[in-house]
């Protein structure tokens, strides 16, 4: 059975003044849908979409950009009472956003988790699907078209529309982009209607595929490379050998034992324990305005920036809140998973100078953290598991701290020819603990 004989009832108005279908409207000509539109609409169809190309990219935020398109084309005439703009994204915690308009309500933005890519059951029954696999607009004139034909159906009739447009937009990085029209007017839209959306579409396009390609672009270089290095990197940071530094407060985090926890298992679980660890580490670290500028295997590498204006030097604060939050919410993971073989890690804390910048050959390059200061943040790190602490401090970041430290002793450190003061934090009285 095709897609098309699958889905019912994908009726088209019953209007006799409706002498040519949305299929065949979609299909015509620029110059052609200019005649259909006329000359005193057709002016005002350029009005908008001279401010599409030159205007709407003024606006900060895609809700806006659709808010003002809607306005304007029922300014124009166009019984418009639904407009929807979706699109799949490459972001790690969702697959597509979407936008809908509706009028007297405003611009309302959600986002979705596909579960088991295609096999999603609300992705199978909408009209994205069909309009992907087709290539096609798809047309349901509401009171003709079952229930059962999309899940959005009942919705959309429970609303009072009447007549409905899906839109599909083939983005250039390969993922798919939709726009969807809805009237309440008991006659629908007309041939003339039709052409005006026809005629708007390719602009409409081209806005949604460069937000949608810029907006990817920075999702992917954020998720990958983390915040201050993907800004460089978009600032034109490209080159071999070009390198930043900055002073910063330093989280060196790593998994105790990976080996002996991993060795057992297949690749895939051992992937589920290092989530779950960074599930643990990670979110205390955001929280506390630090940046994870690196994972590395079984660990990671994050640092606490101090404030622009340098009135607040609390990175240090910042960063120890984060690591005993982190060292908490492991401690209760294990806890509620007392089946499994408990996750340990060790936090190392130094207050120093990180190198980041581009490091490799020819056309395969590594934005990359080195330096002295990060090499002993790690010298520090395993120190934890011999000296049984699951936090230090080098003496640097525990002189930028108000809280009591202990001093553990000089300690021998691979590559340092001095012993390395080590320190641990003194029992808190949880005030520090919190968010800032």
């Amino acid at each position: 059975m095709t897609l098309q004989a699958a889905v019912p009832l994908l009726s088209r108005p019953a209007r006799t003044s409706q002498a040519l279908s949305t299929e065949v409207v979609s299909e015509l000509p620029t110059e052609e849908l200019d005649r259909l539109i006329g000359p005193e609409r057709g002016r005002r169809v350029a009005v908008i979409l001279d401010w599409l190309i030159r205007r709407a990219r003024e606006l900060d935020l895609p809700a806006e950009t659709i808010a003002h398109l809607c306005e304007k084309l029922v300014d124009m005439g166009l019984p418009l009472d639904r407009y929807g703009s979706s699109s799949e994204t490459l972001a790690a915690e969702h697959d597509a956003i979407g936008r809908i308009w509706v009028r007297g309500h405003g611009v309302t933005e959600r986002t979705y988790v596909r579960v088991g890519d295609d096999e999603d059951p609300q992705y199978l029954r909408s009209p994205f699907r069909y309009t992907a696999q087709t290539r096609q607009w798809l047309e349901l004139w509401l009171p003709e078209t079952d229930d059962s034909a999309f899940g959005i159906v009942p919705d959309l009739k429970a609303a009072g529309f009447v007549h409905y447009l899906c839109v599909p937009i083939f983005l250039m990085n390969g993922t798919n982009g939709w726009v969807t029209f809805a009237t309440r007017h008991e006659a629908g839209f007309s041939v003339e209607d039709i052409a005006v959306i026809a005629r708007i579409i390719p602009s409409v396009a081209i806005l949604i595929d460069m937000r949608s390609t810029w907006v990817a672009l920075h999702q992917l270089l954020r998720t990958y490379v983390g915040d201050e290095p993907h800004q460089a990197i978009l600032r034109g940071n490209t080159k071999r050998g070009q390198v930043s530094t900055i002073k910063s407060a330093m989280l060196f985090a790593d998994m105790r034992d990976s080996v002996g926890h991993t060795a057992d298992i297949s690749a895939t679980a051992a992937v589920e324990v290092f989530n779950a660890l960074f599930d643990c580490l990670v979110p205390p670290i955001e929280s506390r305005r630090g940046e994870v500028l690196k994972y590395i295997g079984d660990g990671l590498l994050a640092i606490f920036r101090e404030a622009k204006d340098g009135r607040s030097c609390d990175a240090a604060e910042r960063a120890l809140a984060a690591a005993e939050e982190a060292l908490r919410m492991l401690h209760d993971r294990n806890l509620k998973h007392a089946d499994e073989r408990p996750i340990n890690v060790g936090i190392a804390l130094h207050y120093g100078e990180a190198a980041y910048g581009n490091v490799g050959s020819g056309v395969r390059l590594d934005f990359t953290v080195i330096g002295k200061d990060v090499g002993l943040a790690s010298r520090i790190a395993n120190m934890n598991r011999p000296l049984d602490e699951p936090l230090l401090l080098s003496e640097a970041f525990a002189r930028r701290l108000r809280r009591k430290t202990t001093r553990l002793g000089a300690f021998a450190a691979r590559g340092f020819k001095e012993p390395v003061e080590v320190f641990r934090p003194d029992e808190s009285d949880g005030s520090d603990l919190e968010p800032r």
